[in-house]
């Protein structure tokens, strides 16, 4: 009876160790291969302060083109185009601009609900395995906002509000 409760206490304390990681806006699929087509879903697990999230905006990293976002039902969809930092190959022909924002609003999300918001690109074939790409996200509510915008320094703990990070693999894996 003391073991298990004991037993009990320890994967209750584990559980509560772990649940801050997942209190942030992140990605269903932590890694992709360089040169594949990724499918991007970031969850998005609670409001701000209570308040029901009203808009969600996403900024691309470099690297990621073609980007496509998915419409959802009860929200606007609207993204910006820019030009990349350099040209990428994709499909045989060379593409210079793209998708660079996607934005997501009007919509209403309680905080007491989860949900996810969907976009699809093609990661190049000149990013390095091994490295990871983020994803910034403003997560907007009622009066005030969430920006899970912390990239983590190497060596450091995970900041307080980091923005989702894809890690990328090397092709074929």
């Amino acid at each position: 009876m003391i073991r298990s409760f004991v037993r009990a206490a320890a994967a209750g304390a584990l559980l509560l160790s772990i649940t801050p990681a997942f209190a942030h806006v992140t990605l269903e699929t932590g890694e992709a291969p360089v040169g594949s087509t990724y499918k991007a879903v970031l969850r998005v697990p609670h409001g701000c302060d209570g308040q029901a999230t009203t808009a969600v905006r996403v900024r691309v990293p470099e690297g990621v083109v073609s980007v496509k976002p998915m419409p959802k039902a009860g929200w606007e969809l609207s993204t910006v185009k820019g030009p990349y930092q350099q040209a990428y190959e994709l499909h045989g022909s060379k593409v210079t601009e793209g998708v660079t924002e996607i934005t997501w609003s009007g919509g209403n999300l309680p905080d007491e609900f989860y949900d996810e918001f969907v976009f699809r690109g093609s990661l190049a074939g000149t990013l390095t395995a091994g490295t990871t790409l983020y994803f910034p996200v403003i997560q907007t509510c009622a009066s005030g906002e969430e920006a899970w915008i912390e990239i983590p320094a190497e060596g450091q703990p995970e900041p307080e509000q980091p923005a989702p990070g894809l890690k990328l693999i090397e092709a074929g894996h």
